[in-house]
């Protein structure tokens, strides 16, 4: 389990996914897996011989904010207490607390300098 303050997980949010696809295979070596969701596909990234993903990848339509960035996650003990301290410190919460089963609790946060980040409450191991 990833340790409350530490970066859990990135993703890339990119409007060609088979470019960043090619890139990141020759640049670092991944290699990739497709997971089916609702609205499209997300894919997973690892590091050649790793079973543990090392990031995610979508397409993202060029149009939108946040294409063609990266986006980082930081882990968080208990996702509510974590955005009612970023709210207290001057943080805006973007997105309210939503849960991705298998994966926890994810909520979206803007810094005071309007600077997004993810917060990621991972859901328990078994």
């Amino acid at each position: 389990m990833q340790k409350h303050g530490t970066f859990a997980w990135n993703e890339l949010m990119t409007a060609d996914l088979e470019a960043a696809k090619a890139f990141y295979a020759s640049v670092a070596g991944w290699t990739y897996q497709d997971m089916p969701m609702d609205d499209g596909s997300y894919t997973l990234a690892f590091v050649t011989g790793e079973t543990v993903p090392v990031a995610g990848l979508m397409a993202w339509p060029a149009d939108q904010a946040g294409s063609n960035d990266w986006f980082a996650y930081l882990a968080v003990d208990d996702i509510r207490s974590a955005i009612q301290t970023a709210t207290v410190a001057g943080g805006v919460v973007e997105r309210e607390p939503f849960q991705i089963p298998g994966t926890g609790w994810i909520a979206i946060v803007s810094d005071p300098a309007g600077a997004m980040i993810g917060f990621l409450e991972p859901a328990p191991m078994n």
